[in-house]
């Protein structure tokens, strides 16, 4: 066995294989930083993980396809960080917006904002209409309503049945 550890070392080179390793070290890392933001982007969007993998007969991996795997790894990491940054910047803005639509329903008037649209999960929007109706309309009667969240399950509506 020690003669073919020895055959290894020799054919390959030790220089390489220091390489590869820490080739196959970077893209690890790499790795668990994109299932990081992965994980932290899923309950509103999706990060695209997916990695080309080399095709063909199975084979170690030399130190160009290393360096590939962990160039593209560099790439979806980069759009993952873009991705979640416009969304948090997103998010800020309709924050906002509803912090002014609440303080001033007539300005915003039909305005419409969403949980999601503020970062939060689950059901319901925030939604700036006139006190009753088309009276309020023209009266200039506007108000902001907050939905009462999800529809129950089992609860047909008009439409449906």
């Amino acid at each position: 066995m020690p003669v073919l550890l020895e055959r290894d070392t020799l054919r390959t080179g030790g220089d390489e294989r220091l390489a590869r390793a820490e080739l196959r070290r970077q893209i690890g890392r790499l790795e668990q930083e994109l299932s990081r933001l992965s994980a932290e982007a899923f309950p509103l969007f999706s990060v695209d993980t997916r990695v080309e993998a080399p095709s063909g007969p199975p084979r170690v991996a030399g130190l160009e396809q290393l360096e590939r795997v962990r160039d593209a790894l560099a790439v979806r990491i980069g759009e993952a960080r873009l991705a979640l940054r416009e969304r948090a910047e997103l998010e800020t803005r309709n924050r906002e917006l509803l912090r002014r639509m609440l303080a001033s329903p007539a300005s915003y008037k039909w305005v419409r904002v969403s949980r999601d649209d503020i970062g939060e999960r689950g059901c319901g929007h925030w939604h700036s209409r006139p006190r009753l109706g088309p009276l309020g309309m023209l009266m200039g009667w506007w108000r902001v309503k907050v939905s009462s969240g999800c529809p129950l399950p089992g609860r047909l509506t008009a439409v449906e049945r």
